[in-house]
C-alpha cells in the first residue's frame, strides 16, 4: 500500500486555493477525519476549529512550513491540530511514522514528531533512530510500543491514506481545515485566514 509516489509540490499563492469539503469523499464522514481517536491532538483539544495536515516526514515542504503551522495553531489558542501520517516517500517514511506513532503511545508524541521535523533532509531508518535518541528517547519502548500496538498503528496509518486518497490530494502536504481541503504549502498569514473562514462558517 505505502508504495513510493511521486510527489507533486503545489505552490502555495497570494489567494487561498481551497476545495469545499462536500465536494470530496462523500463516503467520509466529519468524525471520519476530525475525530479519529487513534490520531494525536496537538494544539488545543477542545479548539473551535480543527486543522488536519496530511504529511510526510521526508517533505522538506512539510518541514519548511510546519513553524508556520505551529505559529498559527499556538496563537490562536482555539485550534486543534491533528498531523496525519502520509507516508509517501518510500520505507523510510513508514518507518518514521510508525516509530514516532510508538512514541505517543507512551506519551512522547510531540516530542518525537518535532526531532523528526526539525530535519530539513532526507531521512534513512538509522536518521530516525538517531534523532529519536537525540531528543532523550528510548528506542527499546518505541520498539516495543511499535511491537504491541503494530495492528492499531498499522489500521491508522491505512486509513490516513484512505482518507488522502480519497480527498484526491497529489502530494504533502495537504490540509483539511473546517470545512475546506487545501493542497500545497500555506504559509501562517494563509493559515490564519482558512482558520478565520472557517470560524465564520
Amino acid at each position: 500500500m505505502f508504495n513510493r509516489r511521486q510527489f507533486l509540490s503545489v505552490a502555495a499563492s497570494s489567494a487561498l486555493a481551497s476545495t469545499p469539503l462536500a465536494g470530496f469523499a462523500a463516503q467520509l464522514t466529519q468524525d471520519d477525519v476530525f475525530r479519529d481517536p487513534d490520531a494525536p491532538v496537538l494544539g488545543n483539544p477542545k479548539g473551535d476549529v480543527t486543522i488536519v495536515e496530511f504529511f510526510d516526514y521526508q517533505c522538506p515542504y512539510c518541514k519548511k512550513s510546519h513553524p508556520d503551522v505551529k505559529a498559527a495553531v499556538s496563537e490562536d489558542g482555539n485550534v486543534r491540530l491533528i498531523m496525519k501520517d502520509w507516508p509517501v516517500f518510500g520505507d523510510a517514511s513508514v518507518f518514521a511514522s510508525q516509530a514516532v506513532l510508538g512514541a505517543n503511545e507512551i506519551g512522547a508524541y510531540e516530542i518525537a514528531m518535532e526531532a523528526l521535523m526539525a530535519t530539513p533532509a532526507s531521512l534513512s531508518e538509522d536518521d530516525v533512530k538517531r534523532l529519536l535518541t537525540t531528543a532523550g528517547l528510548d528506542l527499546s519502548k518505541i520498539a516495543e510500543a511499535v511491537q504491541r500496538n503494530d495492528k492499531k498503528i498499522s489500521d491508522l496509518l491505512t486509513r490516513n491514506y484512505n482518507q488522502a486518497t480519497a480527498f484526491n490530494f497529489a502530494g504533502t502536504p495537504s490540509f483539511v481545515i473546517g470545512k475546506m481541503t487545501y493542497s500545497g504549502v500555506l504559509v501562517k498569514d494563509q493559515l490564519v485566514e482558512a482558520i478565520r473562514q472557517a470560524r465564520a462558517a
